[in-house]
């Protein structure tokens, strides 16, 4: 097949892109531009979005032997990723910026400009597999490395997408995806993980949020309150906070029985940050919107797991689909979830598909 390689200058997409090549395909590396000013970006070479990630890039694909070509794509960045992450934030919410990415970016943008090139699939150093299902369509499942499975962020994927996605590393623990780099002569062997989101530089949500929202930034200054709405500090935006949040809340009054708070409401609106104890955070229920399936989507009641963070634990779920409407039942609590993170379903390995959390339901305290 004609492969394009997304190569993000790190050693996973590096070691993906040969091995595309490796098993035959006519890879044709490419590097993502997602910064209009790359220098406003992550400093440093972490693995995305700087200029040192592009030059590291085009070194692996010269010793991989495969033509190289940077892709313009921050215009379209900027506006589905970025100011999506701005407005959801000022909306109470908490997004996940790498899953928008590759919904909008790596598996849409890329893909559409590759398949009109009259490429047949692009290749990423993400861990997941891909399997051909008894119906003919095509899986998407967990990497054998369960501490670098990315499926969770590929939950998004459809299957029209899946059709066209390449997913080398995914049989491979990561040390020796690193051991075979080194290897294959590539100078990104040792390059360090990145793990912030790329375009905070560094790694100051709330500080980064302030500096670009600035006028347009609701609610500079509110409210602090317990849940019997006694207020204990002030807030210098919602947008700072985020649902289970325990550091940086500046409270001037203790708990009465001195045990940490941490954020159990945010509300635009009224400018009102709620905070309470860390077992008012259950949750055994979640609703969510805007469902993207891998494949078919469920019929009746799914008995599955979910996954509700990046790397998060999975949680026994029952759920239920009715049109564009998913409701989540879990049997096993989860803490902390908030309105905008996504819901990722598995039916044992195998991704079911997301929805974005619109809502939230409270464990009822006896």
């Amino acid at each position: 097949m004609r492969v394009v390689a997304a190569m993000s200058g790190g050693v996973d997409s590096a070691v993906a892109a040969a091995r595309a090549k490796e098993a035959g395909h006519d890879v044709t590396g490419v590097h993502l531009a997602l910064s209009r000013n790359p220098a406003s970006y992550r400093s440093g070479a972490r693995g995305c979005c700087t200029i040192e990630d592009s030059n590291d890039a085009r070194r692996a694909a010269d010793v991989i032997g495969i033509p190289f070509y940077v892709w313009d794509l921050s215009d379209r960045f900027h506006e589905d990723v970025v100011e999506d992450f701005m407005s959801e934030y000022s909306e109470g919410r908490t997004p996940n910026p790498c899953l928008r990415c590759n919904e909008k970016i790596k598996f849409a943008a890329v893909l559409d400009r590759a398949l009109a090139l009259g490429f047949d699939a692009v290749a990423t150093g993400h861990y997941a597999t891909l399997r051909t299902g008894a119906d003919g369509l095509v899986e998407l499942h967990r990497a054998v490395d369960g501490g670098k499975d990315q499926s969770y962020v590929l939950g998004v994927l459809d299957q029209a997408q899946l059709e066209h996605s390449m997913f080398p590393l995914g049989d491979t623990p990561k040390p020796l995806v690193r051991e075979e780099a080194a290897r294959r002569g590539l100078l990104v062997a040792d390059k360090p993980d990145s793990h912030d989101i790329c375009f905070v530089a560094d790694g100051d949500n709330a500080g980064w949020l302030r500096e670009k929202l600035g006028d347009r930034a609701p609610n500079q200054s509110g409210p602090i309150v317990d849940e019997s709405g006694d207020v204990l500090g002030e807030h210098q935006g919602t947008y700072a906070y985020t649902i289970g949040q325990r550091k940086g809340l500046r409270l001037g009054k203790p708990a009465a029985d001195g045990k940490p708070r941490f954020v159990l409401d945010i509300e635009p609106v009224t400018a009102t940050v709620t905070v309470g104890p860390r077992e008012h955070l259950a949750v055994d229920g979640l609703s969510g919107i805007r469902p993207r399936w891998a494949g078919r989507a469920p019929d009746g009641v799914l008995e599955g797991t979910v996954q509700l963070r990046a790397h998060g634990d999975e949680h026994r779920a029952r759920v239920t689909v009715t049109g564009d409407d998913v409701e989540i039942e879990l049997l096993d609590p989860a803490y902390g979830i908030a309105p905008g993170q996504a819901a990722v379903i598995y039916d044992g390995t195998r991704v079911v598909g997301s929805a974005t959390i619109s809502s939230t339901r409270r464990v009822a305290l006896a």
